[in-house]
């Protein structure tokens, strides 16, 4: 298999036309729509503290349990099961990438990773008593099924949006992700606070607001299935799922052509690892370590998950004026604060932890939204759904470092303050690697048109 003919695409490749663009960049919107309720309520509420007592119950008396022999701190599960994820996620996105490309169906393969991480979360309902290994699976299996979807979802965002569409386009489908995520916290809460009131108990009143954010990811999912359009390839080659390892060597070799694409990807994954660690560990912070109730938790994302939406669109436009590495850059220098102002937080005031949430909001879904658009620009015409699956390793896919050493420095110290602050060298690393990256050179390198500001 050549290199060269590998997701070489020919004419149907370029954006659309004005109207049909604009259909299927409403469409697209909606997977952001239907998936990050999972992130928001599961990953980042829920089932991190829910995990973690369900293990917590099946520890023995040193507090630990023992998944296929090995002692695990019952603290420090959820934050492992998240790192396996991602492992998992690592071996299957360059393959699905390589076959999306090879074949130009992205569609039935995004459909299938929907559904799948869809499936596993409603299963998550099945999650009590001392089930703390099936709830551990039901999130490997979750946690790298999105992964695998948003690297299909976001190739797409090339073939929908012209270079100078791509930064706005990219925000408001953060945008539409936040909202979908505050509108389904409204409701958990309502069901979580009164669930005497409904005749639930308080475990079974956590585990309808996990299952639910499966079937609101299914349902949703949809709406892109059905807007998004397959593109053709130019034939050649064998076929997709037989040389997917073969395709993958052969996108690593073409990515060596454009070290500067892979600067830029070397300085996400680092960044990157920081944010999502960040994500999926605070809620566990915020109740192991300073002892927060759950319906602290819940207004607290739910207030990240409102002011997010505002600052996706108000980085967008800021990027519009500073270019998107500099606002980027920006954001790096806040979660450096907000880590440093975490470490300090008082145990049971959650005055301060809305004010961290609050911050947390406003360089979310900027920073996620501009790194997003900003590598489309670097990514060569026929072959996004391989880039973007190396860029969703960057995201995702590699981002188990940042885990692993929260559940290390737990598992060592007992504390999650000093977990929380080994986090900081991420960012640090982060912001000094893309200041590094030319990224007008970049985009040239890449053979895509360079837009007035970047």
């Amino acid at each position: 298999m050549s290199t060269d003919t590998a997701g070489t695409a020919g004419p149907a490749e370029q954006p659309a036309g004005t109207v049909e663009r604009r259909r299927e960049q409403r469409g697209w919107y909606f997977y952001d729509f239907a998936c990050s309720v999972y992130s928001t309520s599961v990953l980042t509420v829920f089932l991190g503290p829910y995990l973690t007592s369900i293990a917590k119950a099946a520890a023995d008396g040193d507090g630990f349990v023992h998944p296929l022999g090995i002692p695990v701190r019952a603290g420090s599960l959820f934050a492992y099961a998240v790192s396996v994820s991602i492992v998992v996620a690592v071996v299957v996105m360059p393959v699905v990438g390589a076959a999306a490309d090879r074949t130009g169906r992205k569609k039935p393969l995004l459909a299938a990773a929907a559904y799948t991480g869809a499936t596993a979360t409603a299963c998550m309902f099945f999650l009590d008593g001392h089930r703390y290994l099936l709830g551990a699976f039901l999130l490997i299996v979750a946690n790298a099924s999105i992964s695998v979807s948003m690297a299909l979802y976001n190739a797409y965002l090339p073939q929908i949006a012209t270079p100078d569409e791509r930064d706005a386009v990219s925000s408001r489908g953060w945008a539409f992700g936040y909202t979908s995520g505050a509108f389904v916290l409204v409701l958990n809460l309502v069901l979580y606070t009164g669930h005497d009131s409904f005749g639930l108990s308080e475990s079974d009143a956590v585990r309808i607001c996990i299952a639910s954010a499966g079937v609101w990811w299914g349902a949703f999912s949809l709406v892109p299935l059905r807007r998004l359009r397959d593109r053709r390839v130019a034939p050649g080659g064998a076929g997709a799922v037989g040389s997917g390892w073969r395709q993958l060597r052969a996108t690593l070799r073409d990515m060596r052509r454009h070290p500067l694409t892979l600067s830029f990807l070397l300085a996400y994954l680092v960044y990157n690892d920081g944010i999502q660690t960040v994500i999926s560990q605070a809620s566990l912070y915020g109740s192991e370590e300073l002892g927060l109730d759950q319906t602290t938790l819940i207004t607290a994302v739910l207030l990240v998950q409102v002011l997010a939406v505002a600052g996706a669109l108000g980085m967008g436009r800021l990027a519009r004026l500073y270019g998107a590495k500099r606002t980027i850059l920006g954001s790096l220098a806040v979660w450096t604060l907000i880590l440093a102002s975490a470490y300090v937080l008082p145990a049971g005031a959650p005055v301060f932890f809305y004010a961290l949430a609050a911050a947390i909001g406003l360089v979310l879904g900027g920073s996620q939204a501009l790194s997003r658009s900003l590598f489309s620009h670097l990514v060569p015409r026929g072959k996004e759904a391989e880039y973007f699956s190396a860029y969703e390793m960057s995201d995702r896919g590699l981002s188990w470092l940042g885990p692993l050493v929260f559940g290390l420095g737990y598992q060592l110290t007992g504390s999650y303050r000093d977990a929380i602050m080994s986090l900081v060298i991420f960012f640090a690393l982060g912001s000094v690697l893309l200041a590094r990256v030319p990224v007008r050179a970049a985009v040239a390198a890449a053979g895509n048109p360079v837009p007035e500001r970047i």
